[in-house]
């Protein structure tokens, strides 16, 4: 096991690797298939209609993988919001003990959670909030830069400071959650303090996805540019893949007089963004895509993809190691060693310049 972090010895997973809750997504093929490469596989507990449909989806990932897996419990406002205590003890009576949460108020739901002695992960998109988590004692935060597909706040915080932010304040371990797609990433988000990452839109991309080939093939194609900030005006910002539904959403946003949440409303309906995942047209409605799409490249499996980060992320951190050099140690350059007194061979011109000082 190459990787010995926090959450991996807590977790009990190979690969320092979790993939994100998805509404329409995290069903028991691909939690499964992470899970068996090494990584976290999470289900998402409201892609299931009710508690009952939950328990038999966790029950069939137990048939598909004796690994560790996750449920993703996110809690949204709603007029009528979801049976979230009845879901959460679903969870329970099923033996999981791993559970993601997200959302508004999961005090309560936590709470019950913990009681039962469950490692929560929360994602947070600012460390206001992060603060909060810690206080009704999670163990693992998932920290969500601005980069994310979703909901990514108001705050506009990319990870490059959302990270070390976390890493100067917080009191208990992160993970890294938005614009991870490879091991260079997951170097670069370990050695910014995080214990591992939280990969969503790269996880569409891959074999087991249960999504239509045609949506991997769109992310595949798609550049960093292609997404849209919707919502924004009534503080609920979701980040989505930028298609002609969404172009529309936010033009009627823009121009509504009324302000009304209705007037756009049909645009953003979560049912039509499920039939994309099933029908293939990725213009049929709107759905969630992080910037991380322009270094998606393929469709591998969950095997490969998980292998690949490895390797990539112990080469990158392999060699940051080697460009430190020990007091005395000569370091060597493509032309040889390059002492004290000694000019670079490719830097004449300053070895000139400096003589004529």
């Amino acid at each position: 096991m190459p990787f010995n972090t926090e959450l991996t010895r807590r977790l009990g997973i190979k690969v320092p690797v979790v993939q994100g809750g998805m509404q329409w997504v995290g069903y028991a093929e691909l939690a499964s298939a992470v899970s068996n490469a090494g990584g976290l596989g999470i289900l998402t507990a409201l892609t299931q209609p009710s508690p009952d449909a939950l328990r038999a989806e966790i029950r069939k990932c137990k048939t598909l993988t004796s690994s560790p897996f996750a449920v993703n419990l996110t809690l949204l406002p709603a007029l009528q919001p979801p049976d979230y205590p009845a879901y959460a003890r679903a969870i329970l009576d099923e033996g999981i003990r791993i559970v993601e949460t997200a959302g508004n108020s999961p005090g309560p739901v936590i709470r019950q959670l913990k009681a039962a002695g469950c490692v929560i992960l929360h994602k947070c998109t600012t460390i206001r909030h992060a603060q909060s988590a810690v206080k009704l004692g999670v163990d693992f935060l998932s920290i969500d830069g601005f980069e994310c597909a979703g909901h990514v706040g108001e705050s506009d915080i990319t990870n490059f400071i959302l990270l070390s932010r976390a890493r100067q304040t917080l009191g208990v371990p992160f993970i890294a959650s938005g614009g991870f797609a490879d091991g260079q990433g997951l170097a670069a988000a370990l050695s910014l303090g995080a214990e591992g990452i939280n990969m969503g839109t790269r996880f569409m991309c891959t074999v087991e996805a249960p999504i239509h080939v045609k949506i991997k093939e769109a992310i595949v194609e798609a550049q960093e540019t292609d997404t849209e900030l919707v919502l924004r005006r009534w503080r609920n910002t979701s980040r989505l893949f930028s298609n002609k539904v969404a172009k529309e959403a936010v033009k009627v946003e823009r121009e509504s007089t009324s302000g009304k949440f209705e007037d756009v409303a049909p645009l953003v309906s979560g049912k039509r963004g499920r039939e994309v995942f099933l029908n293939g047209d990725k213009d049929f409605g709107v759905w969630t895509a992080g910037q991380v799409i322009g270094l998606i490249h393929d469709i591998p499996t969950c095997e490969e993809l998980i292998r690949r980060i490895e390797s990539e992320a112990i080469e990158t951190l392999s060699k940051a190691s080697s460009l430190i050099i020990q007091d005395g140690q000569q370091s060597t350059g493509r032309d040889g060693i390059v002492g004290e007194n000694v000019n670079n061979p490719e830097a004449e011109l300053w070895g000139v310049g400096k003589s004529k000082l």
